[in-house]
Order: structure tokens, then C-alpha cells, then sequence
């Protein structure tokens, strides 16, 4: 899938670059992965 998510660094939504989705500790879904631009961490948490 193609994931996008908002960078703090540049400020702006950008894709995600090699997103893997994972579960937190409270059962929810979520991508963490880097920013294609800058290479910041993003984290995105999904719905249920």
C-alpha cells in the first residue's frame, strides 16, 4: 500500500518510505517507516 503520513521536521504530509505496519501495546494498528524527503522517522497510528 501506498502510506503517506505528516512530517514534523518539513512540515508538510509526505509518503512514507519503507513502511511496516505494526501493533501497539493497546491492540491498535499502526505504520512507522521514514520520511521520503528528509529520512525523519514517521509514525501513524491507523483506525480499529
Amino acid at each position: 500500500m501506498d502510506w503517506s503520513g505528516y512530517c514534523m521536521k518539513c512540515k508538510k504530509p509526505v509518503p512514507i518510505k519503507d513502511p511496516q505496519e505494526t501493533t501497539m501495546k493497546n491492540g491498535r494498528k499502526a505504520v512507522k517507516g521514514k520520511c521520503s524527503v528528509c529520512g525523519t522517522g514517521i509514525y501513524r497510528i491507523l483506525g480499529k
